[in-house]
């Protein structure tokens, strides 16, 4: 019997990374399990030798991980002081509390691309090995494919593209929540500088970090939601969708993610014929 072939392996892999998008994290077993009637046998009681050794005393728990408030706050001075885009790159640059800066990134802060006064700002999650290299976010094969959605439904040149962190992870993980809160500042005055009309949140790591949500992108993705900053200074409607990467992924999905597309450029050309 032949082993798994690399198609029947990119399938696995393929099918796995939809269920992560959607949300699922637990697996079933192939038998159903009583756990309640399992809680009820006390589990039987070790023989100790009589000439064993005393067991050593317990370990004690590692500490907890960094507070990030420390952080939080500086991310928060450094993006307040900034007063254009170039001066919040600048910020960025030099910032470094959040720590995935010295896990993954190679090379640079990968900041933004697109008009500094577009009507759409657009946030991804974060920047993967393409990005670390030229500087920019969304210009690998899922910012390519981006690039063409975005044309397609007239937005080139009215897009404002960042993400939720700012250096490559590790492996391109999913940046944790901790890594988006620390970051967070920096964005929300990326957005106070461009002043967009709505927001496009690319993923479900993107869309949870940003509308403070835990329900799947399967589940958010096409409905409007309002985006609102700390300060509360900026309210603004929001949508999320699919990942580009998910959807080279899943071609499929690719009906979906252009609906979404077309739904939120309706109410972009709208509003601003009315303005």
């Amino acid at each position: 019997m032949t082993g798994p072939t690399t198609h029947d392996r990119a399938a696995a892999e393929s099918l796995l990374a939809f269920w992560a998008e959607a949300g699922v994290d637990a697996m079933l077993l192939d038998a159903p399990l009583d756990r309640i009637a399992a809680g009820r046998i006390a589990p039987p009681t070790p023989i100790r030798p009589l000439n064993a050794k005393p067991e050593p005393a317990a370990r004690k728990a590692p500490a907890a991980g960094p507070d990030v408030s420390a952080a939080i706050a500086e991310a928060r001075r450094l993006a307040a002081e900034a007063q254009d885009l170039d001066a919040l790159k600048a910020a960025i640059d030099g910032f470094d509390g959040c720590g995935v800066k010295f896990e993954g990134a190679a090379r640079q802060a990968v900041f933004y691309r697109g008009a500094t006064d577009a009507p759409l700002m657009i946030v991804g999650e974060g920047p993967g090995a393409d990005e670390d290299a030229q500087g920019a976010p969304f210009v690998g094969r899922a910012g390519q494919l981006l690039d063409r959605m975005l044309a397609a439904a007239g937005l080139t040149g009215r897009v404002f593209i960042t993400n939720t962190i700012f250096w490559r992870p590790p492996g391109n993980r999913t940046p944790t929540p901790a890594e988006q809160m620390v970051c967070a500042p920096f964005v929300e005055r990326a957005a106070a500088l461009v002043k967009p009309k709505m927001m496009l949140f690319l993923g479900g790591a993107a869309a949870k970090a940003m509308l403070k949500r835990d329900e799947g992108i399967l589940s958010l993705r096409g409905r409007w939601f309002e985006w609102r900053s700390a300060d509360g200074e900026m309210d603004l409607p929001a949508m999320p969708t699919l990942h580009p990467a998910f959807l080279l992924r899943q071609p499929a999905a690719k009906k979906k993610a252009w609906s979404d597309l077309l739904t939120l450029t309706e109410r972009l050309d709208r509003q601003e014929r009315h303005l």
